[in-house]
């Protein structure tokens, strides 16, 4: 038997080259809906680290010496196991991410999409041939694993994140040792653990823990630790960097966004709000791509924010589990705090709410506001909740000064008639993506993914560019006879 309700085989436990009793002790699974407890995971600790990373340094070199179909056929198989259990994935990401039961589908999709794309680098070209100005040198240039990979992975979509770093190191040669969110650690970690060991992965290659701050900062620390790709808010993301700089440790990060929606007067009106109510309140808008800045041409703008005001009337908030609803809960109290406190300083400042600015419990409301300005805190600001600030332009120009005005460039999304216009905006935008007649919050996992500035540190996921992030180049040349020198 698999698993059942009473018994979990994660309960109390991480996946540790097998389950294991966690040395840093246990915590509660929780609902953040309404605080049920819906189980029980182990918590690691640094020792616990330390044990992983000296098993998948060991593991990790037969793992690589194992022919590229082997890795292949183990990571295809766990992307089946999760296609089998994708319905049980999708419950757990309602039960503990708070997401409506779409949101908990469409992840486990998209990870098996990632995963089976993931599963085709192993048979990409692995090098180049380049000339030599030496008679008779052969040069090769090849890619090979870094080693150990340490993934942190964020809970807002803790499987699809998690294994966008997962699956491409595991098939390139690498062995990983994922930390898994604790506000997460089923969808994003036991479950995770579950298909690989399903699947067949050799003992040692794959490491799961739950944990908290301790738990990450002991893997950027270790240095049996190649690799960290880090997953999450930005002023994390530096320290991160800083720690990986002094090792001359590879680091991918990817960080925060405060994204903009730009909408021209020839807009299709109708269409770019449709945009926006997806693109701002999905996922309670605890998405890093998430609309977080609206500007707007002014002649339009009244009437814009009038019809993403009605809009966001009349999306239902409430338990995801137990209801039909648009949005669920935000994740902790400390995020309703926060965004709340963000609606109330633009108020006090002048701003106008026409919709939402209220919440019970855990559950915002989806929230328009009108006239903010620039000097805003919720202008500057990532808000990580369903909070659709408006700002008004009066031409191109002072839009796109507007939307690069911040330090953060994940997305950007652009609504205008003219594509050649779109694309003129696009290509002055200092942003790693750019949507033009769509909203910021766009994935595909054949496509590089990745921001600039305080978004990311200019690394790529997807596609071949996971090639690139998840190995290492290496120059091998050869000559028929012994170089002779001078001396």
């Amino acid at each position: 038997m698999h698993e059942t309700k009473e018994q979990p085989i994660w309960g109390g436990k991480i996946f540790s080259s097998t389950w294991v009793e966690a040395r840093g002790g246990v915590a509660n699974v929780v609902d953040p809906s309404n605080g049920d407890i819906l189980g029980i995971t182990g918590v690691a600790n640094r020792e616990d680290v330390d044990v992983a990373v000296s098993a998948a340094k060991i593991a990790q070199k037969e793992w690589a010496a194992m022919p590229f179909s082997e890795r292949a056929a183990i990571v295809r198989k766990a992307a089946d196991k999760l296609k089998e259990r994708e319905h049980e994935f999708a419950d757990w990401n309602v039960r503990e991410c708070g997401a409506i039961r779409p949101k908990g589908l469409w992840e486990a999709g998209i990870t098996y999409e990632q995963m089976h794309q993931a599963v085709g680098l192993a048979s990409l070209p692995n090098g180049a041939l380049f000339p030599s100005a030496v008679s008779g040198r052969m040069n090769l240039c090849q890619r090979v694993p870094i080693g150990v990979v340490g993934v942190i992975a964020p809970w807002n979509f803790p499987l699809f994140l998690a294994m966008r770093s997962v699956a491409p190191a595991l098939v390139l040669g690498n062995a990983v040792v994922l930390k898994a969110d604790l506000q997460t650690a089923v969808i994003g970690g036991a479950l995770i653990a579950e298909i690989f060991s399903d699947a067949g992965i050799p003992e040692g290659v794959l490491h799961v823990l739950p944990g908290g701050a301790d738990v990450g900062e002991s893997m950027v620390e270790n240095p049996g630790i190649n690799m960290i790709s880090f997953t999450g808010s930005t002023q994390v993301g530096r320290s991160i960097g800083e720690k990986c700089g002094r090792m001359l440790k590879k680091v991918s990060l990817e960080l925060g966004g405060n994204n903009v929606n730009i909408v021209l007067p020839d807009a299709d009106l109708d269409g770019a709000v449709g945009c926006a109510a997806w693109g701002t309140f999905f996922h309670q808008g605890q998405v890093c791509m998430a609309a977080g800045r609206h500007l707007v041409h002014r002649d339009i703008a009244q009437e814009y924010a009038a019809k993403l005001a009605k809009r966001a009337q009349s999306l239902v908030v409430g338990d995801p589990n137990t209801d039909q609803v648009h949005l669920g809960p935000l994740i902790n109290d400390k995020q309703v705090d926060r965004v709340h406190a963000l609606v109330e300083s633009a108020e006090r400042a002048g701003a106008k709410v026409l919709a939402g600015g209220a919440y019970e419990g855990r559950y915002y409301q989806a929230t328009v506001v009108m006239d903010v300005k620039p000097d805003m805190e919720i202008f500057q600001s990532e808000i990580f909740g369903p909070v659709a600030p408006i700002t008004i332009f009066d031409s191109i120009d002072e839009a796109i000064e507007l939307a690069n005005s911040s330090e953060y460039g994940l997305a950007a999304s652009i609504h205008t008639k003219s594509l050649t216009t779109g694309m003129k905006i696009a290509n002055r935008l200092k942003t790693g993506m750019v949507h033009i007649n769509d909203q910021p919050i766009n994935c595909e996992p054949h496509v590089p993914f990745g921001g600039m500035g305080a978004s990311g540190s200019g690394g790529r996921f997807g596609g071949t560019a996971s090639i690139e992030e998840f190995t290492q180049s290496q120059w091998i040349s050869v000559v028929d006879k012994t170089a002779v020198y001078p001396f």
